[in-house]
This record gives structure tokens, C-alpha cells and sequence, in this order.
């Protein structure tokens, strides 16, 4: 299968709760996988944010 992107993300967001699952291919071809749980109120949010920010995952 072709990669189109080689790094996305993934939310799901609850009413308490925002799980967050990150895909990044490598260069060899292999798929190194993250996830995290982040709670609904500002400063979580925030950290969510930056942690994507780390992971260098961008806005399309």
C-alpha cells in the first residue's frame, strides 16, 4: 500500500477525556505508533498541543 502522509494523528474526544493516536512511517518502511490521554480542561489541552507540536505533527 502507497503512504500518503508520512506522519497523522488521530482524536477521540470525550466529554472527560481526548485520546490521541499518532502513525508515523519510518524510512525503512515501518510504522512506529503513540498514544496518549489527555483530560478536557485548558492546561490538558494545551499539553495535547504541545505534545503534537513534538511529535512535529502539522496542521493541513
Amino acid at each position: 500500500m502507497q503512504v500518503l502522509h508520512q506522519r497523522c494523528a488521530g482524536l477521540d474526544v470525550h466529554k472527560k477525556t481526548v485520546v490521541v493516536c499518532i502513525l508515523i512511517t519510518l524510512l525503512d518502511g515501518t510504522i512506529q505508533q503513540k498514544s496518549r490521554t489527555f483530560s478536557t480542561m485548558t492546561t490538558d489541552l494545551l499539553a495535547l498541543a504541545d505534545w503534537l507540536k513534538a511529535w512535529r505533527m502539522r496542521q493541513n
